[in-house]
Parts: structure tokens; C-alpha cells; sequence
């Protein structure tokens, strides 16, 4: 081995416990298509060539690898080659400009984010099988699932990895086109969140974008309705994210959509509490509790799993603190009792909006036992609504609690 990219692809095919031939194999499976064969896989190891963007995309979806960093390997290992045998040898980014899933004409800029292939690849068409299908889509919504436990930087390369890995299905998708779209769009929208929630707030919202164009390719308003939501985090304005909140809120009407409407409508509870809307925020939270009594989360949006009892509970007691409602006492009270012994997905949330809602109301000693809970907690199960949370805690943190705020806000950074 001569160089580290070949180094890596040679590490690839043996963690995967295949010969070249095999590797190749897997290649073509991903693709959909007989281009590359166990001569090619031969030069890749050899570092006598170095595969296009497009074979790379393939590449980490056949051996589990992140898209972006087999990329940027590629990418300092074409430098190096380069550099070895002068300008007259082609330069491998001029294909990255050139094609993209198919020889498809697009920008560098657009090439180089997951949410530029995505936006290629809706717009081809050919065959995969049932069960890469399912695989992919029931992929997309265990992510949703994942994000209760896992930290943004922590899930960020997993999500976009998955991204890629659909992107480079949909060409081939035939009759599970939609489905597929629809998971690319979930995928995608959890991107943005992951992104917003890292500050990378153009990214997030191309992620966006991208969602509700797939919302919009597969016929599926709820998908739009995720991308909302979500963006309803971000927005500048309390009454910005109502009037996001009110579009979503439209887009999941109707049967199957209970857990959704139960999610948007809590959401708007907690936003319509925060500018002082008394009426309005417990008119939405009971709104919202009657749609949760009807969720059937097996037969609904995939994503909707995070939306379980506990983050309703969660809901309740942030729409309650911020009132600061008498109900606060007996939602806290259920609360904890539904959250047990051992902390669950989602538990993390439960506890911040408790600490918070207690600091608000003035139980002080409760609020400062319970946030150091909370602190524990999402050490051990960090997501993007525990940091949320633990900015808000630390600013209604008492003086006393100088070291316990800081310790929140460091987290919170």
C-alpha cells in the first residue's frame, strides 16, 4: 500500500469480509448497475486510480462508511496523485462537477451537501428491491428514535450517512419511488435539526427545503408539516413560529395523523403560553391531549415514535410553568411517576421542562433538586431539547446556584 486512501479501501473490503470480487458486487447492488468489477476494486487498492464521487456515494453505502469522510479522503488522496504525476492527469473533482447520480449537471457547491444529491435524485427513476426498501425507510424512522439518546455531533454523521444512502437508492426506487421519497424527506428533516441545533443555521434550513420538496414529489402534506415544526424552533419571532406552527398544523388534518396533530398542537400550546395567550395555549394543549388519546403510532408517519407519553408530559408541564397554572403540581406529579426508576428515551426533556416550570413558579429548592437531575441525566443522554433546556434552566438558576448554571450553560455551548 503506497497510500492512505488505497490503505482504506483495502480496510473497507476486509471489515466487510470480502474478497474483491465480493466487494465489487456490493458496489454494483447499491448502484443498481454492473460498472464496477474486481480489476477496479484491484486499482483502487493499488492506488492506481481513485474512484468518482459518484462510485465513492455507492462505495460507503456498500461498506457502512460515511459519505463525507470517504469524500474528503478522496479528495487529499486526488491532491496527492496530482501532485505525483503533474497537470496532465484528470483531475477526478472535474467529474465531481460534471455529474452527480447519473450524470446529472449540477454545481460543486450543490455536489459537496447531502441535500444536493437528494435534490438530483428526486427526479430520476428506475428499480430496487422490496427488502433495500424497507431497510432504508425503516432506517429513516429508528433515526427519530436515536435522537432521544444521541448527542447532534454524535448523530449528525449517521443522518446525512443515511441521506446519501437514499439519495443513491431513489434513482432505482420504481414502485417504492414514494416511499422512499418520504424517508429521504424524514431523513433529511432530521438533518436540519441536528444542523440548527449545532448552529449551522443555513444548513438546516436547506435540509428544510429539501423536506418539503419532497413533501411536495411524494403528495405527503405531513412531511411538510415535520419541516415546519421543526423550523419552528429557529424562528426569530414567537409569532414567526405560531404562524409556522398554523401551516403544520393544517398539513396533518385528517385521519392518520393524530400523534402529528398531537406534537404541532402542543408545540403551538408552548409558544402561545411564551407571548402570554393564556386562552390560546390551553385551548391548544387540550387540543392536543384529545388527538394523543386517538395516536395509533403503527400505522402513522414514521417519525412521529419520539412523540411519546413522556414528551407529552413534557409539553404539559412547559405550557403549565410558563402560566404558571395551579395544574403545574399534578402534571409534575404524573410526570415523574411515569418516568420511573430508570430515566427513558425521552426522559431527559421531561425532566429540564420540569426544572424549568419549577424555577418559574417559584418552588426554587424543587426546581434546583431537579435540575441537578436534569444535569445528571443529560450527561448520559444528550440530545438537541437537553441543551435547549439547559440554557433556560441556567438563566432562572438562583445566585446561589452560580456553579450549577454554569456547568448548564457550558453544556448548553
Amino acid at each position: 500500500m503506497t497510500d492512505p486512501f488505497a490503505e482504506l479501501m483495502f480496510r473497507l473490503r476486509k471489515d466487510a469480509g470480502r474478497t474483491q470480487e465480493e466487494q465489487a458486487e456490493a458496489i454494483n447492488a447499491a448502484s443498481g448497475e454492473e460498472t464496477v468489477t474486481r480489476r477496479e476494486i484491484l486499482r483502487y487498492e493499488k492506488f492506481e486510480n481513485v474512484p468518482t464521487n459518484r462510485t465513492l456515494a455507492h462505495i460507503a453505502v456498500a461498506s457502512g462508511f460515511p459519505f463525507e469522510e470517504l469524500l474528503r479522503e478522496a479528495k487529499a488522496a486526488r491532491a496527492r496523485r496530482k501532485k505525483r504525476s503533474g497537470p496532465e492527469e484528470e483531475d477526478q473533482d472535474a467529474v465531481k462537477r460534471r455529474t452527480l447520480l447519473g450524470s446529472a449537471a449540477i454545481g460543486v457547491s450543490a455536489v459537496s451537501e447531502p441535500w444536493g444529491r437528494l435534490a438530483c435524485a428526486l427526479s430520476k427513476g428506475s428499480r430496487i428491491d422490496a427488502s433495500a426498501a424497507a431497510a432504508l425507510i425503516d432506517r429513516a424512522a429508528d433515526l427519530h428514535v436515536q435522537e432521544l439518546n444521541l448527542s447532534a455531533r454524535r448523530l449528525q454523521s449517521t443522518v446525512e450517512s443515511h441521506l446519501d444512502a437514499i439519495t443513491v437508492a431513489l434513482p432505482h426506487a420504481g414502485e417504492y419511488e414514494r416511499a422512499l421519497t418520504v424517508a429521504a424527506g424524514e431523513t433529511a428533516a432530521l438533518a436540519g435539526w441536528v444542523a440548527w441545533d449545532l448552529g449551522e443555521y443555513d444548513r438546516a434550513d436547506a435540509y428544510y427545503d429539501v423536506t418539503t420538496e419532497c413533501a411536495e414529489k411524494a403528495g405527503h402534506p405531513p412531511l411538510r408539516a415535520l419541516a415546519l415544526t421543526y423550523a419552528s424552533y429557529g424562528a426569530a419571532t414567537p409569532n414567526k413560529k405560531l404562524e409556522l406552527l398554523c401551516q403544520a398544523s393544517q398539513d396533518v388534518r385528517g385521519h392518520g395523523n393524530a400523534t402529528a396533530a398531537a406534537w404541532i398542537l402542543g408545540r403551538q400550546a408552548e409558544e402561545a403560553a411564551a407571548v402570554g395567550d393564556e386562552t390560546g395555549a390551553l385551548r391548544a394543549l387540550d387540543q392536543a391531549r384529545f388527538a394523543y388519546d386517538f395516536a395509533d403510532h403503527t400505522s402513522e408517519q414514521a417519525w412521529v415514535r419520539f412523540v411519546t407519553p413522556y414528551r407529552m408530559d413534557s409539553l404539559a408541564l412547559s405550557v403549565y410553568g410558563q402560566l404558571r397554572r395551579s395544574e403545574l403540581t399534578e402534571t409534575a406529579d404524573t410526570a415523574v411517576d411515569r418516568l420511573g426508576d430508570e430515566l427513558p428515551d425521552g426522559g431527559v426533556v421531561v425532566l429540564g421542562d420540569l426544572a424549568s416550570a419549577l424555577l418559574r413558579g417559584g418552588d426554587v429548592d424543587q426546581g434546583v433538586y431537579v435540575s441537578r437531575q436534569f444535569t445528571a441525566a443529560s450527561q448520559t443522554k444528550p440530545n438537541t431539547m437537553g441543551r435547549e433546556r439547559a440554557a433556560k434552566i441556567a438563566a432562572r438558576l438562583p445566585d446561589s446556584e452560580r456553579e450549577l448554571a454554569l456547568h448548564l450553560r457550558q453544556f448548553a455551548s
